[in-house]
């Protein structure tokens, strides 16, 4: 297996960062519209509202597709904090608070490929990036950002696991396809993810 070195793998170019802004311009505005429907969604989760956690992967996708399409250190902090940014000034109903949620949501995932040294891309790497990005979240809503007052302990660690189950599944799962299918088509051909699409699901490097 060839690995790069470690220089050329932490460099950021110019393509990574205008690519990395694009996806998280876009998941900005994907957040915003998700945010304008989110009342009604949750509307399906009011007989057991920590529930609503299921569907908060949505919020999390930004930092493991940057992550896996860039492949750089940061990739995943950048993209969702940028996306946030977006998302608070095309208006939330969390205002500023967002912020907060896009740093720590990103920084579940970050940790997670930087664990790894940055080396692996691969399905479980993805998933766990995806999974620890929803707990973080979930801890931050949860009991730092004190959302939920009314909630129970149990409630409340239900809403964390539940958060880390979605990002394991849309921004675990789902970015790892993404970037397989759009490696395939090579759209990806001046990123290091260019093969993305001919790696195993079990190793990348």
């Amino acid at each position: 297996m060839n690995v790069a070195p470690a220089t050329n793998r932490a460099s950021w170019r110019v393509v990574d960062i205008v690519v990395a802004s694009v996806i998280a311009v876009a998941s900005g505005v994907i957040f915003w519209a998700w945010n304008a429907g989110y009342g009604l969604v949750s509307l399906a989760f009011v007989a057991f509202p920590p529930a609503s956690a299921f569907v908060s992967g949505m919020w999390l996708f930004p930092a493991v597709l940057g992550a896996l399409i860039i492949r750089k250190p940061g990739a995943a902090l950048y993209c969702e904090i940028l996306a946030a940014v977006i998302s608070a000034l095309l208006g939330s109903q969390w205002g500023l608070a967002v912020l907060f949620s896009g740093l720590i949501q990103g920084l579940g995932a970050e940790v997670v490929f930087a664990a790894v040294r940055y080396r692996r891309w691969n399905l479980p790497v993805a998933l766990l990036a995806g999974f620890m990005s929803g707990i973080f979240g979930g801890i931050g809503e949860a009991y730092l950002l004190g959302y939920f007052a009314e909630y129970t302990e149990a409630m409340k660690l239900f809403h964390v696991v539940a958060m880390g189950i979605s990002g394991l599944v849309i921004a675990g799962l789902l970015s790892w396809l993404a970037t397989r299918a759009l490696a395939k088509t090579g759209a990806l051909g001046a990123l290091a993810s260019r093969s993305a699409h001919l790696e195993g699901s079990l190793r990348s490097a």
